[in-house]
């Protein structure tokens, strides 16, 4: 794999009408739809928050991801350190397969992969959950089937409350909100036998999730960034406060926060001792609305052409593949490769074809591919089985997703 240095060597992006020869070229004995990975794309993003995170460790979110091959691939750039992933089941998945330091960013309630976990020493040392509910200690121990110790980590809530908690801005996920929920929990968790709390995690994910810099809404924008900046403060006071008062309880081996977007921001807080982050190494379409970072788009689906309707308008098969969270406009692929094609009003991305207009549709033919970003991260590897990475104008080798190696873990 590359280093570092050749990955930040080898940073400034081709030219769109480059980057689509060369991934016509590689992919020209291959039958669309097609996603690739373009190697390239990916080591530079990798090695920027790398230099973004600034000597913290980068933990790597699996769901952005979803390949158990590029996971370990950039497990082994220095600087990145450990898997953030999204299922208990997939979190024992990686643990067989040989990953270690597994933290499970999101509560399960998955009884056969409890008592997995917790009648296996070796998986248990390896696989740390997040708690945030007594409910959620007694459906661990209603599934034991072992006495293995079950590593624990807490979640503080991030989300912002204005106007005296009347309105709430962030997701909404744990229910411990100050230092005092937080060590509270913890106590109850530390007299529980067979459980031991090791980690913090605090996602800010309207921070590290929402782009400060949409086009075309420099007002919204400016609010965002008003906000944003708030946030920081507030979370970085409560968060330090947070720790302070763990640490009297627990002997805390990491405390995780934030995201692609919010990495310089995170890891300037003292008591942060790594980051989180997955989508920034693909670069969906989504991440391109910040103003401190601009990765390179490194993950693509192609879709072939097959029909022209009438001047200034082609239809590619399928391409329906919509992102999760609220149903907008932003939530469809993009078009990409060649510049300048445009969803038609009407119809939008298609569930069997997608008509597509624009000048550069009288140039396509019958079989060449457009190329599109998704608008987040890992989900696209829920439509394809496979990837194929890209080096250059051919493709090097071809990789199952999560789905490929029959797993879809939700």
């Amino acid at each position: 794999m590359a280093t570092l240095e050749a990955a930040a060597r080898t940073a400034s992006a081709p030219s769109p009408a480059a980057d689509r020869a060369r991934y016509d070229r590689a992919t020209a004995h291959l039958d669309g739809p097609v996603a690739v990975v373009d190697l390239a794309a990916f080591d530079a993003n990798a090695a920027d928050l790398v230099r973004r995170a600034g000597g913290k460790p980068v933990r790597v979110a699996s769901k952005s991801v979803r390949c158990r091959a590029l996971l370990e691939r950039v497990l082994a750039v220095e600087g990145f350190a450990g898997v953030m992933s999204f299922t208990l089941a997939e979190s024992l998945w990686l643990a067989r397969s040989g990953l270690r330091d597994i933290l499970l960013a999101y509560p399960s309630s998955d009884r056969s992969a409890f008592a997995e976990l917790t009648a296996d020493p070796e998986l248990a040392a390896a696989v740390t959950v997040v708690l945030d509910d007594p409910a959620q200690l007694d459906l661990v121990d209603a599934a034991r089937a072992g006495s293995a110790e079950v590593r624990v980590c807490l979640e503080l809530d991030t989300a912002l409350h204005l106007l005296g908690g009347r309105v709430r801005v962030g997701a909404r996920r744990s229910p411990l909100r100050t230092p005092e929920d937080v060590a509270a929990f913890a106590e109850l968790v530390q007299r529980r036998r067979g459980f031991r709390v090791v980690g913090l995690m605090a996602y800010e994910g309207h921070i590290a999730g929402v782009g400060d810099a949409v086009p075309g809404r420099p007002v919204r924008s400016g609010l965002i960034r008003l906000m944003q900046a708030r946030a920081r403060t507030e979370l970085a006071e409560r968060r330090a406060a947070t720790v302070r008062r763990l640490r009297r309880v627990a002997e805390l081996e990491f405390v995780n926060g934030g995201g692609t977007g919010s990495v310089e921001s995170t890891v300037a807080e003292p008591a942060v001792t790594e980051v989180a982050a997955g989508s920034g190494l693909y670069q969906p379409q989504l991440f391109d609305n910040y103003r401190a970072f601009r990765g390179r788009p490194a993950a693509l689906f192609g879709q072939p052409v097959v029909r022209r309707p009438g001047v200034g308008v082609v239809t590619v098969l399928g391409g329906g593949y919509p992102a999760s969270g609220a149903a907008g406009p932003d939530r469809s692929p993009v078009p990409y490769l060649p510049p300048g094609l445009r969803y038609d009003p009407m119809e939008g991305a298609g569930e069997v074809q997608t008509p597509l207009l624009g000048a550069p549709a009288d140039d396509l033919l019958i079989g060449d591919r457009v190329w599109f970003r998704h608008a987040k991260a890992g989900e696209l590897c829920e439509r394809f089985p496979e990837l194929h990475l890209v080096a250059g104008d051919a493709v090097v080798r071809t990789v199952p997703t999560y789905r490929g190696e029959g797993h879809t873990f939700l």
